[in-house]
């Protein structure tokens, strides 16, 4: 199988499990055993499609794999919405700084301020919105999950702004993730989303395909060298 049709094959593969654990929920089909099975094997089919990816920067391909391990840990976690909401974001704030990690092996941190004031002041207007709703316990480790998202994204535009290989879909990545997070928090914090399932494992799922796809393939790494 060529590495076109591997890709192609494995968009496929997720584009199902995403849709069969997104149409379980209550306001689509009801049934739950759907999100546990197809929930994990979504990332799971992202972590196969970036396996394959990045040989040529060893140091980066890791970084990004463990950020995507660490995310089908949160995605398990949060199958339990209430008891394994903390563990979740524990293990998301990991992965994002697992992806900050790799992404400032290609540029210094901040190398580019006006992406993370955005993401700053994006950050402040999400929070505001959100923070009456959060628990008390709970308002340290979202205010630190916040800011390691918020420096994950904006280190990808960074990314995209110095010209890196592949830095616009990180940086699309990093917004889709941001949009996604927001959205879920949204949805436990605010009030109840309408599709809420749609919109947040939608953008979540292509957040972490932006970010598998800033790996080189292979054949890319074969037409640089040649």
């Amino acid at each position: 199988m060529t590495l076109r049709a591997s890709s192609s094959a494995l968009a496929g593969l997720l584009l199902i499990s995403a849709l069969l654990a997104i149409t379980s929920a209550p306001w689509a089909l009801n049934q739950p055993w759907l999100n546990f099975a197809f929930k994990p094997l979504a990332t799971l089919v992202i972590i196969a499609y970036a396996w394959g990816r990045g040989l040529s920067d060893p140091l980066l391909r890791r970084w990004v794999l463990a950020g995507l391990l660490l995310s089908l840990c949160g995605d398990i976690a949060l199958l339990w919405p209430e008891q394994g909401f903390l563990p979740g974001l524990v293990s998301f704030l990991l992965a994002h700084l697992c992806y900050l990690w790799a992404f400032t092996r290609r540029q210094r941190l901040a190398a580019w301020w006006p992406a993370f004031a955005a993401y700053a002041a994006i950050a402040v207007v999400v929070l505001s919105q959100l923070w009456p709703g959060v628990p008390g316990p709970l308002k340290g480790p979202v205010l630190a999950y916040v800011v390691c998202l918020g420096a994950m994204a904006a280190q990808a535009a960074v990314l995209w702004h110095q010209g890196e290989p592949r830095g616009r879909v990180l940086a699309l990545g990093g917004a889709l993730f941001m949009l996604s997070d927001a959205l879920l928090a949204t949805n436990k914090f605010a009030g109840p989303l309408p599709l809420a399932s749609l919109w947040v494992l939608g953008s979540y799922w292509a957040a972490q395909w932006c970010i598998a796809s800033g790996l080189a393939s292979k054949a890319s790494t074969l037409t640089s060298s040649a």
